[in-house]
Formats: C-alpha cells, structure tokens, sequence
C-alpha cells in the first residue's frame, strides 16, 4: 500500500510499464545490426509502405498534440481542434511533395540547401534545424511529464517521467539510429491510436451521453469555426504557414525518403498524416467533455488529458492506466528518437565531416551519436524551461517557416539566388522577432487600422500579436525580401542549377545505388522536366496522372473528415 502511494500507480500498472520499457528498448536495440555506416544510421532507404506509414504517423503524432488539442477545446471549444486540424489542409500536398524530397537522394535537408544554393545555406539550414529539433524534443518531454502529473494526480514527478523517457530512446536511438525509431514506431503507433480513442466513452457516459453534453454546452463551444480566436481566418493562414514551413522541418526528408520508393514514400507521407488527422477527433472531443465533467472545478488547461485518464481508466480495471502510460511514453520516444537521429545527422553530415574529412565511417557513426546526447541534453533543458506545452506547439509552427521560404523560392523559381536565400531566412527571423516586442504590439493596439484588421489579441490578459498576423508579417517581409535581393545578386550558375533541376525531374531507378548525397548515380540518365509555366525562370514540373489521383483523393478524405465532424457536432 505504501509503494502504491509513494507512486501513485497500482502494481499491476508498475509491471505493464516495467515490461514495456524493457520490450521496446530491446526492440530498439535489435536494429543495430543494420548500422554500417553512417548513411544507415540517419538515412536507411529501405523500408516499405506498412512500416513508412506508422514511421510517419509515429514521428508526426505525440503526446503534445492529444494535450495540445485536449487543452485547446477545453478552453476554446471544438474549434480546439484546429490547433492539430490546421495541418488537415496541408496533408493532401504530401502526396506532391513526397517523391520530390526522395528524388534529391539526400541524407540531410542541408544536403538540399547545398545542392540549390551553396555550403553557407546548408550550414545555415544545420544551425537553424539543430536548434529547432531540441526546441521539438523539449516540448515532446515536458508534454509527457504533463501527462504523468495528471494520470497520477500529483503523485509522480514530471521530471522522473523525462528522465526515464530519455534514458529508454537514448539507448536504442543510439544503438539503431533511424532503423530503430521506424522499427520501434510499428508498435508504438498501434498503441497510440488504441489510446486516442478509449477515453472518449467514458468521459461521454460520465457526462450522460452526446446528446446531454451539447445542452451543457454553449453554441459556440460546439462550433467548427469559432468567432473569438480560431475562426475562418485563423484557420486560413495558419495552414498557409504550416505548408511553407513543413517542407524544412528536419524529419520531414526521413518521412518520405527512408522508403525504397517514391510510392512507399507517398503512401506513408499523407496516409500516416491522414490517420493522425482521424486520432485528432477523439482528443477534441475529450476536452470537448471535459467542460461539462469537471465544471466549475478549476482544472490547468494542459492536465486536462492526463486527469481525464486518472478518473476513469483504473475503474475500468488494473493496467489501464500502466497501459495508456506506455502509450503515451511509446509516442513520445519513437519521435524523440527520430529527432535525435535527424539532428545528429545534420551536425556529423553538415558541419563535423565538411570540417573533418577522410575518417572512417566507423568514427562518423560514433561521432553522430555522441553529437545524439548532445542534443538530447539540449532538449531535457528546454524541457524544464518552456513555459507552457501550448507555447512551445506555436515556436514549432514558426521556427522551420524561416527557411521554407528560401526552399520554395529556391525550388520553383530558378532566379533566386544564395543572397536571396540568407535575407528572406533572416529577415523573416526580425520580423518574427519585432512582433514579440511590446513597442510594437502597443502601437498596433492602438493605431487605427490595428484596431480595424483586430491585430492584437488579449490572450491570458497579456496582449499579444494575434498569430495569424504574425504570420502575414513575417511571411511577406521574409518572402519580399527574397525576391529582391534575389534580382540585386549574381544568379547561380547555370551547371549548378541543371544539375539541381534534373534532380527534380528524374524518377527513383529500381536499386539505384546513391554514392554521394545530390547527385545522380552515373547509370541514371537525367529526364527533361515538363513545366507548368512555359517561362525560363518557372520551374514548376506538370503533376503526373499518379500525382494528380493521389492528390484528389486526398482531398475527398479531408472533406470527409469536416463533414464528419460537422454532423456529430
């Protein structure tokens, strides 16, 4: 009895917990007979649709969301599920991009940046995505302490729950590198949908069923559009941001091109994306609930998934909440890993082996996993630091935003140049940066066209720049500065951008044998691209009939899914 107390879990949710950690870590582990360099350590090209497609929802669905979500109805009403459905829109584009980012036959997304502009990008890219993936592993871990705060009531620390996490992906990412995650990512991926969805019964009978909780709840609080922060607009422009700055997240190059082919990689892209998008429901509903269960009890708005879990999962019966603990450790881990993986492989690919040459890839690996810990550290301190998991989810939406815009200039527009790249990253980065500063938010308040176009949002009783604005401000500050400065530089040369653009243009060959990151094998013959635009500097390619079916069909399933959600509410 003192045990359970000290802890706060049931014996029977200690040994599920226990058997879990040892499990997947030995899983883990098991992969590292497959490291043997260090381009099978980040980038291992070869793994088929099933395993692509949990690898994909595994890395792109974690506990942050559910509480993210959770919290957000739970304050906001349904339109809370926005704050993950605003990816919804982007999710059809996957099917696009996927064979794009396999074609550049990349190990790093810097490998890109070098290829279409220069080293200097590339090492721009590396810091920039770096210091993202820590800011992304430090939201994951203190997401899970959040939750284990609230399964347990209070009773387990936050901090041990970090603690263990890191210490379980640390070995097996280590061991197996990117193979271990997507490995890992197949069971962890069936237990997080199992686990988005069973709490919502139970909260629903609590409260008397669907039908009694909507006369509990005020109109609004149901609508899919809310008129106070996330309504049309919201919605709009933060989708727009999600789609420039998805391209540049760093694990977004693992997500398509750690397939044997194009197609493993589009079906794993968008189809894991689209079975995020269905677990996205249940947790808008949950916090939905939550309103009408907990009442006027005062509940923090981040705890709202974990307590929800506490009350009911150990009526139903011993283990569960050992069960749903495991679940959310499994989504956790399997991305904390893969973050690991893709920011080692950008320090050792992108900034230690252009300094320090002509080493074994025996001493690359080792290096990529010390550069591992490394970060993983970085990220356990911004874990005890971030304020809120709701603050750290918006610094990931803008972050990989700064360079989307050099990779889309860069990739449909053949003029855009190395200046252009550098000052549309770093003026977007001020731009951001001016709209945090309270001179700025205090003149909008106050001008006329500010209180007009509604630029400044009180939120918490602190004004701040409502993000939508946010986001026009730097996005077209960014953008206009990379056109201009683009025209006022010295174009690229002509080879370069050839070779780049043949890249685009030319399919994955069957056992294509990729020698150097960027460059076509010397077997593989270059196709001319067909373009949309008939102008010299559009290199925008005509989608193929496969791409086309793929994208509509896409589409008819994110319509479906708003209609869905719509006739239930």
């Amino acid at each position: 009895m003192k045990f359970n107390m000290i802890l706060g879990l049931h014996p029977v949710d200690l040994i599920v917990l226990i058997i879990f950690f040892i499990v997947i870590t030995i899983l883990g582990v098991w992969t590292v007979r497959g490291v043997k360099d260090l381009e099978s350590f980040i980038m291992p090209k070869k793994f088929g649709k099933l395993f692509m497609l949990f690898f994909n929802f595994g890395t792109g669905t974690h506990a942050d969301q559910a509480v993210g979500v959770a919290a957000k109805s739970f304050t906001n009403g349904l339109s809370g599920i926005w704050y993950q459905w605003v990816w919804l829109f982007v999710s059809p584009f996957y099917w696009l991009i996927a064979p794009v980012m396999r074609r550049f036959r990349a190990n790093t997304t810097a490998d890109i940046f070098e290829a279409r502009f220069d080293r200097s990008v590339a090492l721009l890219f590396a810091a920039v995505g770096v210091g993202l993936l820590m800011v992304d592993l430090g939201v994951m871990l203190k997401t899970a302490g959040v939750i284990m705060d609230g399964a347990t009531a209070g009773r387990v620390s936050s901090g041990w729950a970090i603690i263990i996490m890191t210490i379980c992906f640390l070995i097996y990412g280590l061991a197996g590198g990117l193979s271990a995650a997507i490995v890992t990512d197949l069971v962890q991926g069936v237990l997080t949908i199992v686990f988005s969805f069973i709490l919502l019964p139970f909260i629903l009978h609590a409260v008397g069923g669907w039908d009694s909780l909507l006369t509990q709840l005020r109109p609004e609080q149901t609508s899919l559009v809310a008129p106070t922060e996330i309504g049309l607009f919201y919605i709009l422009i933060v989708a727009f941001n999600a789609l420039v700055g998805n391209i540049t997240q760093p694990t977004v190059l693992a997500n398509c091109a750690a397939g044997r082919t194009e197609m493993d990689g589009r079906v794993g892209y968008m189809g894991g994306s689209l079975v995020k998008r269905v677990c996205t429901i249940p947790w808008a509903l949950t916090g939905l609930a939550a309103i009408a269960y907990f009442g006027t009890t005062p509940v923090e708005p981040d705890l709202v998934w974990g307590r929800v879990a506490n009350e009911f999962l150990p009526i139903m019966m011993p283990g569960l909440i050992g069960i749903f603990l495991a679940a959310l450790f499994a989504s956790t881990m399997s991305v904390c890993s893969a973050l690991m993986i893709v920011a080692s492989g950008l320090f050792t690919e992108n900034l230690y082996r252009r300094m320090v040459r002509q080493r074994t890839e025996r001493h690359y690996v080792q290096v990529a996993r010390l550069a591992s810990f490394g970060i993983v550290v970085g990220g356990v301190i911004f874990a005890f630091v971030i304020p809120t998991v709701i603050k750290g989810i918006e610094l990931l939406w803008i972050i990989p935003t700064m360079m989307g815009i050099a990779f889309w200039l860069g990739l449909f527009w053949r003029r855009a140049t190395v200046a252009g790249a550098w000052a549309a990253t770093v003026v977007g980065f001020v731009a951001w940066w001016i709209t945090t500063q309270a001179f700025f938010v205090d003149y909008l308040a106050v001008s006329d066209m500010g209180q007009r176009l509604r630029f400044v949002f009180p939120r918490n009783g602190v004004s701040e720049i409502y993000l939508p604005w946010q986001m026009i401000f730097y996005l077209g500050a960014g953008g206009l500065a990379g056109v201009l400065f683009s025209l006022f530089s010295r174009a690229t040369s002509e080879e370069k951008l050839d070779r780049f653009y043949d890249l685009v243009s030319t399919p994955i060959v069957s056992g294509e044998i990729i020698r150097k990151p960027c460059e076509l094998p010397p077997e593989v013959r270059p196709r001319p691209m067909h373009k949309l635009i008939p102008l010299r500097n559009w290199m925008i390619p005509v989608p193929s009939a496969v791409s086309l079916a793929g994208f509509v069909v896409g589409w008819i399933f994110v319509s479906l899914l708003i209609m869905f959600v719509y006739w239930i509410a």
